[in-house]
């Protein structure tokens, strides 16, 4: 988003702490695009997870980012290091949206929107409280990372229906897993172009490509064409590793009028 000026000064970085809510959520951090919070379920699965979100109400006319969020934007991060309890947490992505303003094309969101987070506890049977640092980018016509400390004790109120019933309907706005019919196939390309075959139900025009550069990786706008009645993406590569990875893979999300998928696709 070249034409958002981000601010990178300390006094244009939103900070704050949020103290031990005594709830399976915590209290809102409010910044000049919106407001946001985590919340959770309460009680960990038989895995020893805890599921949770972080909420994001935004004003009208605010935006904030997919994974990956292009060359000039803020995607959202959490650290759980002053945690007690928790070994990791992972952020997923409902399906986000293209979105152009004016001189570049990135992925994101211009709603309210909640972003599923699995927290991961060192030992299942063991109390936890969550201490989160989030970063992430709020944007209009200037992007404004938020900055702030957002703490809960997921075991004080581990029967909160309320939370309980956004955490569940958060998870159900996550892209279905790829299929070999609703999915796509790397085709043969070279080393500046990742280009996919897509297979999905529905009309060609509403569907769109999504993949996150990871691991030194970064991409452009995907192009349209039409190969042998499919519908192919063509992806500059406009930075990449010198060693290919060996290991793991690029995240995609496939958007279409009847629905999404995800998936991970190996490095080009």
């Amino acid at each position: 988003m070249q034409s958002l000026k981000v601010l990178l000064l300390s006094a244009a970085v939103g900070c704050g702490t949020g103290l031990p809510a005594a709830a399976s959520s915590s209290i809102w951090y409010e910044s000049e695009g919106g407001k946001v919070r985590l919340v959770t379920s309460g009680k960990p699965d038989t895995a020893g997870r805890i599921h949770g979100v972080l909420d994001i109400s935004l004003k009208p006319g605010w935006k904030t980012y997919w994974r990956d969020p292009g060359d000039a934007g803020v995607p959202p991060q959490i650290d759980i290091s002053a945690s007690t309890n928790i070994a990791n947490a992972t952020f997923s992505f409902p399906p986000p949206q293209r979105h152009d303003d004016g001189s570049g094309k990135w992925a994101g969101y211009d709603h309210p929107v909640s972003l599923p987070v699995t927290f991961t506890l060192s030992a299942p049977n063991e109390p936890a409280v969550i201490v989160a640092d989030i970063f992430l980018g709020i944007c209009e016509t200037i992007c404004i990372p938020v900055q702030t400390k957002l703490t809960i004790d997921p075991g004080s109120d581990p029967d909160n229906v309320e939370d309980a019933a956004l955490v569940k309907a958060a998870l159900a706005t996550l892209p279905a897993p790829a299929r070999p019919d609703f999915g796509v196939k790397i085709l043969p390309g070279d080393r500046a172009t990742l280009i996919v075959e897509a297979s999905f139900p529905g009309n060609p025009k509403a569907a769109d490509f999504f993949v996150a550069g990871e691991r030194d990786y970064m991409f452009g706008v995907p192009a349209r064409s039409e190969k042998d009645g499919k519908l192919v993406f063509t992806v500059p590569i406009l930075d990449r590793p010198t060693t290919t990875p060996t290991d793991g893979g690029l995240y995609y999300t496939l958007t279409t009028a009847a629905g999404a998928v995800e998936g991970l696709l190996p490095f080009p």
